[in-house]
């Protein structure tokens, strides 16, 4: 046998001259440590066995006590379980083990005790900021209901004018006057039919919406002219400043409800003290013009023209027909009835929105109810250093 010749192949001999080392990491043997907690094979079949001979001793335990077991055993931490337990073979076993090693999971709130509050108190300098704000807040009022108080007091007399001058300037204290005991008559030959309906036409055109022609083309019984140019001239100026008057009056009458409205929603007593103070301007200013207007009539009534209408259209003569439907007395019974109404209106609403104990009672009333909301908070009373009730 030559060199070259093949080498016989025994089919029992191994090529590989590479010892006992495997051929893999995972090939190796386990640790002792861990080699002692697997039980051989031959000892976990005799226990299986043993289990299975007790079965009919014990009662034949159902099927909870083994998954009990599994539980336990998926509890337990991997280092701690045996080898063949340290590698599950399903997925839902390893989820299991990772659900076991994980822990329960954080909560994502955890909600304070509700006596927290209560158990650390600020310190002593925060306290007396807190409370320091918490008056000035108290005694600083909100803006929006003095503005409307102020209107309301402001408005308040204007419109008891005006609604005293829409009364007067009507037919029936007109029919009233005409026929009255000791109203001067006409000396020119009007009895008091024909001043009733010559003067309603007067008063009707004062708020109408009607042109001069309303009192331009009215003829008297011998079909002249009833108004001379001059009088058309001077009614229709009256009518100017009658019906900015009224409008003027209508428009602080819609204001004036619109600070009701809120003043009723937002401050307590807001409505009484506006009208309050309203009530006492309409009554000094009523008092000071009847004060004028008694001292001297006459100086009184032509200022008064001399503020609304130019000098020299509004003087006429005596034989005129607003002389006679109007004399001068008729002025003055209309001053003295115009002061009256707002007078005792005002007078009447001074009284009833007087602050009296009651009134001021029901808004002590309702800061003190503020007052105990505020101390039943927790915190407010922690802050204050106050014991819970």
């Amino acid at each position: 046998m030559t060199e070259k010749s093949p080498i016989p192949k025994d089919p029992d001999a191994d090529i590989h001259d590479d010892g006992d080392e495997p051929a893999f990491e995972w090939m190796k043997p386990a640790p002792k440590s861990a080699a002692a907690d697997v039980r051989p094979a031959g000892a976990a079949d005799g226990a299986r066995d043993s289990s299975a001979k007790r079965v009919p001793e014990e009662g034949k335990q159902g099927a909870g006590s083994a998954s009990g077991a599994v539980a336990g055993e998926a509890a337990r931490p991997l280092a701690e379980r045996p080898v063949a337990a340290q590698r599950p073979e399903s997925r839902a076993d390893r989820k299991a083990a990772e659900a076991a090693e994980a822990g329960p999971e954080p909560a994502l709130f955890a909600e304070p005790l509700p006596t927290s509050a209560l158990q650390v108190r600020p310190p002593e300098a925060e306290v007396e900021r807190r409370n320091h704000e918490r008056e000035q807040a108290a005694k600083t009022k909100p803006l929006a209901p003095r503005i409307f108080q102020v209107l309301l007091a402001a408005f308040y007399p204007v419109v008891l004018l005006v609604l005293a001058i829409r009364a007067v300037a009507s037919p029936l204290f007109l029919w009233v006057e005409y026929y009255r005991p000791g109203f001067p008559g006409d000396g020119y030959g009007f009895n008091a039919d024909d001043r009733m309906t010559y003067g309603s036409y007067a008063l009707d055109y004062l708020s109408n919406w009607s042109g001069p022609r309303y009192l331009g083309e009215l003829v008297n019984h011998n079909g002249e002219k009833l108004f001379k140019e001059g009088e058309v001239s001077h009614m229709a100026d009256v009518k100017t400043v009658m019906l900015s008057a009224f409008g003027a009056g209508a428009l602080m009458i819609i204001i004036g409800i619109i600070a009701m409205i809120y003043l009723r929603k937002r401050s307590t007593g807001g409505i009484r003290r506006g009208l309050f103070a309203g009530s006492i301007v309409t009554l000094v200013l009523i008092l000071g013009l009847g004060t004028l207007a008694a001292l001297g009539w006459q100086q009184f009534f032509t200022d008064f023209h001399h503020i609304f209408f130019a000098n020299g259209t509004w003087t006429f003569a005596l034989d005129d027909t607003l002389i006679r439907l109007f004399p001068g007395q008729y002025w003055m019974d209309s001053g003295i009835a115009i002061g009256a109404l707002v007078f005792i209106t005002a007078l009447l609403t001074l009284i009833f929105t007087w602050p009296t104990r009651r009134r001021r009672g029901l808004s002590a009333k309702n800061e003190a109810a503020a007052d105990d909301s505020v101390d039943t908070d927790p915190e407010i009373r922690a802050e204050a250093g106050t014991p819970e009730k």
